[in-house]
């Protein structure tokens, strides 16, 4: 039973890591590496992601300055920059590539905020079908006779604990990120 329990904290916080990993990636008007993330460029005939092929530096706050380590790369790296979806265009200046992180208007914060919320409801979304699948090994063991009715309310209550736990975390999660979205 307790493996049972935390099989499913595991992959709870899976969906944790998972949606801290996607709040890193909305543009909150400051300058973030992490931006760079899903970017990636053909090099050599493979996809590579940008951070493999240059380093990435902030710059003043609100600047991402791209240096590639190969020259040859350049055209490649502003190509795959202004085909993705972070909407910001690239200043190529023959030594590195700038990308200016625009201050985000009243309705682009508002949106962001629905972004966020929209990805902490997922999450919170993901973490009870965890809940529902694990209830539901617990109630096949209970039709086999593995566990009594009590080990059952047991377990369920034990659950019930660890997603209010994992669904408060998400909460944090999504008012922090908010409060930077809304706070630039």
């Amino acid at each position: 039973m307790k493996d049972t329990i935390n099989a499913a904290k595991e992959k709870m916080q899976k969906t944790i890591d998972s949606l801290s990993r996607e709040f890193v990636t909305i543009r909150a008007g400051r300058a973030n590496p992490d931006l760079l993330n899903r970017v990636s460029a053909e090099y050599y005939g493979t996809m590579t992601p940008v951070s493999q092929l240059a380093q990435i530096k902030v710059s003043e706050g609100r600047t991402l300055v791209i240096t590639p380590y190969d020259a040859s790369a350049f055209k490649s790296i502003e190509k795959a920059i202004l085909a993705s979806d972070i909407g910001i265009t690239p200043i190529n200046d023959g030594k590195a590539i700038r990308l200016t992180v625009p201050q985000p208007t009243e309705e682009k914060r508002k949106e962001l905020c629905k972004t966020v919320k929209k990805y902490g409801e997922e999450a919170k979304v993901s973490v009870r079908s965890v809940r529902r699948d694990t209830m539901d090994k617990f109630k096949t063991m209970k039709k086999n006779s593995e566990i009594t009715e009590d080990d059952l309310k047991q377990c369920e209550t034990d659950l019930q604990k660890v997603v209010d736990k994992f669904c408060a975390e998400i909460d944090s999660l999504v008012a922090e990120k908010e409060k930077e979205v809304t706070t630039i």
